[in-house]
Parts: structure tokens; C-alpha cells; sequence
């Protein structure tokens, strides 16, 4: 199965004292392989992480992560008190509790991988604009989307439904394949490019997809964005380089 390694409540420490990143965890059992953001080692930087009781998958996709809302606000405000200095989450969808994270907790709040396609649609040169990938396109509502300041005329790629990526995640299996996940990755990329040839730039929604970053960058050509990436940007701002 490769290099993976269960969440744990641990904080890793640097003798620098970098800023901790708090990482509100879906209660799940599937595999977490280096690059996902449960796996610590993913991180140049001490990250905290609390698993969210009864906080699945399949509820913040397919049902409405809304009503995990609450949970979530009492694992934030837990983390908060042990000292992280920012939150994000294990799952795009929950770009949902972005408002209401925020306003619960005095720390910078990003909910969602899907927070940077407006930065990187001005990025990008005129008549292109950002795709985003997720593991399920028929549940990322506009609802979805405006909660994280997306334009509701975004391109929307998914990976296939019924494959191994998408039901090991949805119905929490302890076992994959990773090199099939991310063919199927890949695939769902290019795709996505075929269908909409004024991309200039992907979005991962789903945080699971982020080990497979590199092959989809280097199978279509395009700037890849991921919660890894914006993770990385807000830590980069509590932790400032020294020069």
C-alpha cells in the first residue's frame, strides 16, 4: 500500500516554533498515503489534527455537511485552545462551514481547497479560466461553489463514480490500490481539459487528491492547486520566511 500512516493527535514540533496548522479530520478508515493531508509526514510544518466524531465521508459529499457543521465548530475551538494558529479540513465540500468556522474561532479559517479558484482565475491570462476536479460532480452544488467565492460558471471535472477511487472514499474502505486512484485521477483530468479547452489552471477539491498531483500536471500541461497548496500559502503568512 505504500508510504501511509493513520492521523494522529500529535503536533510536530520544530525548534524554530513555526506555526501549527490545525487539520479538522473526517472520521474515516480508508488508506492515507504520503501527500494526503491525514498523512503528517505531507507537511514541512507542525500540523495538530482532531477526528471529528461521526463525521463521514459519505455525510459531508453526499448528504449535507451542514449539519456537521456544529461538530466542527467544537473540534475548531478545541484546537484553538491547545494553540494552533490556523484551521482547514479534510474535505473540499466543506467549504459549507467556511462562515461559520470562521466566525466561531479567533484563528484564520480555510475550509476548502476550492477557496483558491478565484485567486487563480486572476492569475490566469485573458479567455482561460479554472477547472476544478472532485471526487463526486454530481453533489458540488452552486451552493458548494458560492461558499467559497467560486463563479458558479466554473468547469466541473469529476472521477469516475463507480471507480475504485471514488467508492473506496465514499464507502470507507481500508484497502486500495493507489496506482490505480490515480489513473483514474489522470483520466478525470484530462478529461476535463478535452471538455473545456479554455482551462489554464486545475483545482483539487477533494484533499485526497493531492498524491496525485504531479501526474495530473504533467498529463495535461496545467498549474495544479490543491488544499496542499493552500495550506502551504497559510502557513507561509504565519510563519514568515527569514532572509
Amino acid at each position: 500500500m505504500g508510504n501511509q500512516q493513520r492521523p494522529t493527535g500529535r503536533t510536530a514540533a520544530t525548534p524554530d516554533g513555526s506555526a501549527v496548522i490545525g487539520i479538522l479530520m473526517l472520521e474515516t478508515q480508508f488508506p492515507r498515503i504520503l501527500g494526503d493531508i491525514g498523512h503528517p509526514d505531507s507537511w514541512s510544518f507542525p500540523v495538530r489534527y482532531s477526528i471529528v466524531n461521526n463525521a463521514t465521508a459519505a455525510q459531508a459529499i453526499k448528504h449535507d455537511a451542514a449539519e456537521l457543521v456544529p461538530a466542527f465548530i467544537h473540534a475548531a475551538k478545541s484546537l484553538v485552545d491547545e494553540g494552533v494558529s490556523a484551521l482547514t479540513t479534510s474535505c473540499g465540500f466543506l467549504s459549507l462551514a467556511q462562515q461559520e468556522l470562521s466566525a466561531a474561532v479567533n484563528v484564520p479559517v480555510a475550509c476548502s481547497a476550492l477557496m483558491q479558484v478565484p485567486w487563480v482565475n486572476a492569475m490566469l491570462p485573458p479567455g482561460l479560466q479554472t477547472g476544478v476536479l472532485t471526487i463526486d460532480k454530481s453533489s458540488l452544488s452552486t451552493t458548494h461553489l458560492a461558499a467559497a467565492g467560486v463563479p458558479i460558471n466554473t468547469p466541473i471535472g469529476g472521477v469516475d463514480s463507480k471507480g475504485l477511487f471514488a467508492t473506496t472514499i465514499l464507502q470507507d474502505s481500508p484497502t486500495w490500490d493507489p496506482e490505480v486512484c490515480r489513473q483514474e485521477n489522470v483520466a478525470a483530468a484530462i478529461q476535463l481539459r478535452k471538455d473545456h479547452p479554455d482551462i489554464g489552471a486545475i483545482v483539487l477539491e477533494c484533499t485526497n487528491m493531492v498524491p496525485y498531483a504531479p501526474s495530473i500536471h504533467r498529463a495535461t500541461g496545467l498549474p495544479v492547486y490543491s488544499i496542499h497548496t493552500l495550506v502551504r500559502w497559510l502557513h507561509s503568512g504565519l510563519s514568515p520566511q527569514s532572509f
